[in-house]
């Protein structure tokens, strides 16, 4: 086909199929029939079919496989594998692009954001993230939920048709936020700590991050590690619905609850308004026969109440107590209490005057004094005064303490040699010496 006008030499018009077919044909002769190519796998999808993407750091290239050819392949197909794609390249004229028709696949690794993946779950795992002791119990009946995700996402508008359906009680508060891209983990990051701080006070019961699927690169946000650490430590339950069933991410598993998809993650939050009312129609059919029964039980009582005596004449009822209160007042104990308690004084009174006559004070207010040893003995005579004994003498208004310090004498006036603790006769009665006091005794 001469795409030159002859008349005037100028490039002429054609059709965008005739321009489709001379790509298809310049890609079918330009490049070999089979071609082998190393690539990582994202964006995979099984749809009977597969569809998936292959790219490296610089290039990305739709390809796709017919469900015959992978019924062939032995290993399970999913984002970040490396392999090595068997095939041909094709222009389809339909979708106005080139793809790559795989024949065959082998695996040849694990790709870069797979491996560190792994790498960071395996981190978190070991720091308890992932634990199931670590997880917050979620809301029975939630009143107020707060829907972390991007305004525009489908995911956003699951939720609210799942709430309005099963319980329009629960008011949902949207937290706008960019869901992938450069930037998007630290949004997600802020938006749960501004929640955990203040989630509380604005009366919100749950926190639901969601968004929808894509490939390993469009869900990283959820795997960066400022938005594991947010979702592990908000105060809030956090519920994570992130990607299709069979994507993960470790903001999901640091969650408290993770679940398959936007609508089952609302489902699981938010209660059925019909279920509600099944489980607490009964308790209020309870809750009004026990108060009717009650009622009924306290209005038995007081008609018994105003059935008795004392209700019905007061008065009468009292009179059988006043009459025998008038009897205690008439019984001799009563009439004559004033005499027996004076009679009884004056005893005591005289009991009292015969006990100080013979206390040892009275003796010792009229001068006299006792004295007795170290030990509390009382001495009668002197002959129980020993040479270096400790003796204490009780006077009116104290104790004189004094120790036995003079020696014998004989009839010359010559001391006599004593031995410590012998006892003398009257006729060899010692001085004794008061050395506290510094007085004479005896």
């Amino acid at each position: 086909m001469s795409l030159f006008s002859p008349s005037s030499g100028n490039l002429q018009a054609i059709p965008v199929a005739a321009l489709a077919g001379m790509i298809a044909e310049a890609v079918a002769t330009g490049l070999p029939q089979k071609l082998r190519v190393k690539g990582e796998v994202s964006n995979f999808s099984n749809r009977r079919h597969w569809y998936f993407t292959l790219k490296d750091a610089d290039a990305q290239l739709r390809a796709i496989m017919w469900e015959s050819r992978a019924r062939g392949v032995n290993f399970q197909m999913k984002d970040g594998l490396s392999v090595i794609v068997t095939g041909r390249v094709e222009f389809w004229p339909q979708g106005g692009s080139v793809q790559f028709y795989a024949d065959a696949i082998e695996q040849a690794g694990i790709g870069d954001l797979e491996t560190e993946l792994r790498h960071r779950m395996l981190f978190y795992r070991e720091k308890g993230y992932f634990a199931p002791e670590s997880k917050k119990k979620l809301p029975s009946v939630p009143r107020k939920i707060a829907v972390v995700t991007s305004r525009s996402a489908a995911a956003l508008q699951d939720v609210i048709n799942t709430a309005g359906k099963r319980w329009k009680g629960c008011q949902l508060v949207l937290v706008d936020v960019r869901v992938q891209g450069g930037g998007a983990g630290g949004e997600i990051a802020r938006a749960l700590a501004a929640l955990s701080a203040q989630g509380a006070g604005l009366g919100i019961d749950a926190v639901l991050l969601t968004r929808g699927g894509g490939s390993i690169e469009d869900l990283w946000a959820f795997n960066e590690a400022e938005v594991v650490e947010a979702v592990h430590a908000c105060s809030l339950p956090v519920v994570a619905a992130i990607g299709h069933e069979t994507d993960t991410t470790l903001a999901e598993l640091a969650a408290d609850l993770r679940c398959a998809t936007p609508t089952q993650a609302a489902m699981t939050l938010i209660p059925d308004e019909m279920t509600l009312r099944q489980q607490y129609e009964p308790l209020g059919d309870r809750l009004r026969l026990g108060a009717q029964r009650l009622l009924r039980e306290g209005k038995q009582r007081l008609a018994g109440f105003a059935r008795h005596p004392m209700f019905r004449d007061p008065r009468g009822a009292l009179e059988p107590a006043r009459r025998r209160l008038d009897g205690f007042a008439r019984h001799p104990f009563f009439t004559q209490s004033k005499r027996i308690t004076h009679d009884r004084r004056l005893a005591l009174d005289a009991l009292r005057k015969r006990l100080d006559a013979l206390s040892p004070k009275s003796v010792l207010n009229r001068g006299f004094s006792y004295t007795v040893s170290a030990n509390g003995v009382l001495l009668r005579n002197e002959s129980q005064a020993i040479y270096g004994m400790e003796l204490r003498t009780h006077l009116m208004n104290g104790v004189v303490v004094s120790t036995v310090g003079a020696k014998p004498l004989d009839g010359q006036g010559v001391p006599v040699p004593v031995r410590l603790g012998q006892k003398h006769s009257k006729k060899r009665a010692p001085k004794i010496r008061l050395l506290e006091s510094g007085g004479l005794f005896g």
